[in-house]
Formats: C-alpha cells, sequence, structure tokens
C-alpha cells in the first residue's frame, strides 16, 4: 500500500464512463453503464496507485453558491441525460454500502469538496486528484498531483506543475487568474470579450497577476487589450471569483474514514451480483487475493 489520499471526481468519471462505454442495463432494466465504468476506473486506480486512503467527492443537488453570486452560471450546461442521472444515486448507494468514503456538501460544488479536502491532508501525505476537469490544475503543487483519465477509461496522464506549465503556459496558481481573463463557455463565465487564451497567457507571463495586470495598464502596448481590459473589469474579477475553488468548505476531514482497509468487499459483491456485474466481480476476487485490500 502507498502513504497517499486519492480523491475522485466523481460526477466528473462518471460522465467519463458513461460516454466511453456501451449501454449496460441490470436484469430489471435500469441502465448500469456509468456505474459499470465507475467502479472499473476505481479497480484500475487501487491496482495502479495502491493508495492507503480513498476518497469520493460528489456534486450535491441543488444551486450552489456560484449560483448566487451570477444567475447565468452554468446557464448553458444541457441537462443531465436522464439515463446517466438514474445512475448517480446508485453509485451513492453502492458507495455507501461498500463503506467507500464519499463526500458531498449543500450549497458546494465537488470541486470545493475536493480543493478543501486536498489542501488538509497534504499536509501529512500526498494527494492524487483523479478528473477530467482542468480547472482543478489550480490546486497543483508540490503534495498534490492531477491524474486525468485517456483513451477511455484505460490510461490517464498524471499532471504537476511542470505539466500545467507546458500545457497552459502558465503556472498553477495562475490558473484563477487566466480564467478571469479568458472566460469559461462550460460554466458561462464571461471574462474579457476579445481576450483569448494566448493573450491571456501572455499577460500573465508578463505581469504575473490579474491585479498587477490591472495595476499596470499604461505598460501595456496594444491600445485594443487595454480597452477590453477596462470595459470588462468586472466581468474579469466575477468570472476569477467564480473560478477559484473554495478551499474552506466547512466539512470534517478525518482520513481514518477514508482508509481503503475499511472497504467491505462482500458488499460490493453483492451489488454488483444484483446488477449482473460478472466481470467486475471476478476482477473484486483477483484484487483482494493480489493486494489484500480488504
Amino acid at each position: 500500500m502507498n502513504k497517499q489520499l486519492i480523491i475522485v471526481d466523481g460526477h466528473a468519471v462518471l460522465h467519463r464512463a458513461f460516454h466511453a462505454l456501451p449501454a449496460l442495463t441490470a436484469p430489471g432494466g435500469q441502465p448500469t453503464g456509468a456505474v459499470y465504468g465507475f467502479f472499473k476506473m476505481i479497480f484500475k486506480l487501487w491496482a495502479d496507485f495502491s493508495p492507503d486512503y480513498f476518497l469520493v467527492a460528489l456534486d450535491a443537488p441543488g444551486p450552489n453558491f456560484r449560483h448566487e453570486k451570477f444567475v447565468g452560471y452554468q446557464a448553458k450546461r444541457p441537462k443531465t441525460d436522464p439515463k446517466l442521472a438514474s445512475q448517480i444515486g446508485l453509485v451513492r448507494e453502492i458507495l455507501n454500502r461498500a463503506k467507500i468514503a464519499n463526500k458531498q456538501k449543500t450549497g458546494f460544488e465537488a470541486d470545493d469538496v475536493i480543493g478543501t479536502v486536498a489542501k488538509r491532508v497534504s499536509k501529512k501525505l500526498p494527494v492524487l486528484i483523479v478528473t477530467g476537469d482542468r480547472d482543478l490544475m489550480q490546486l497543483v503543487d508540490e503534495r498534490i498531483n492531477l491524474f486525468l483519465p485517456r483513451n477511455g477509461l484505460s490510461g490517464g496522464q498524471i499532471v504537476d506543475s511542470v505539466f500545467v506549465k507546458k500545457d497552459l503556459g502558465i503556472k498553477p496558481g495562475q490558473v484563477v487568474d487566466y480564467k478571469g481573463l479568458v472566460g469559461d463557455n462550460s460554466d458561462n463565465y464571461p471574462g474579457a470579450l476579445g481576450i483569448g487564451p494566448k493573450t491571456g497567457v501572455k499577460l500573465l507571463n508578463c505581469f504575473g497577476t490579474l491585479g498587477a495586470i490591472y495595476d499596470n495598464l499604461a505598460k501595456i502596448d496594444s491600445c485594443a487589450i487595454r480597452e477590453k481590459l477596462v470595459s470588462y473589469q468586472d466581468d474579469v474579477f466575477l468570472s476569477a471569483d467564480l473560478a477559484k475553488i473554495n478551499c474552506q468548505v466547512p466539512i470534517k476531514v478525518d482520513l481514518t474514514n477514508y482508509r481503503l482497509d475499511r472497504v467491505n468487499a462482500q458488499e460490493l459483491k453483492s451489488a454488483f451480483s444484483s446488477l449482473g456485474f460478472r466481470s467486475l466481480m471476478a476482477d473484486l476476487e483477483r484484487k483482494n487475493e493480489q493486494m489484500n485490500l480488504f
């Protein structure tokens, strides 16, 4: 086993599994493809990284504090496919039955739960966050890395500070300011209209922070860029505020509750049996024999 905590961005992995795998149904007709892919991914994480501690972070139902700050937040996102929505509760039920630690907080997103737990735990242990959401690159530091799944659910990329700089052209600590400048179509916050990724990166590499950019507007050569920054200043700082992960969510963080050896393998097997997941039952048996997880 490895003295580290893995935190899974539950809905991100579920969404990926839903689109990566063919549709499956349980004997009673319940769609189960995303559930199958989700636990297939969990088993792979256990096998590849052998963590001592494991947590699944989930989005709580209903709006969160970002919707209160900006009524248009995520307004353009399509509604969750009903076949996926029906599987979210099923995954949570199985996690609870099997005593696989999972956490959500009303009024906050899973990202905020992830950030809060990661920052607290990283003072004691290294943390690996499993997600497809690049916004979480803002959390990367010497003790926190990301794992971005690739090739469906079979592979992935470890993301450290060096990768962030190479991928985005900025440091992890600049991701929030970058989002403030360029906005985010998926979450529907505006940024500065007309300032794209290349300009955003150039400004941040030159000045470092949003505050420094606005303190030094006169030093920006392009009149057009200066005008856009001034015209959309409120949108820029609102967008940065929306993009920033809240790492102070009022939740209890107790590593003993995240121990992987607490998992109830019998309950997992029972759940998989009822859903017709024969291959996952076999995987569970093999992993238990090889790794003595439970």
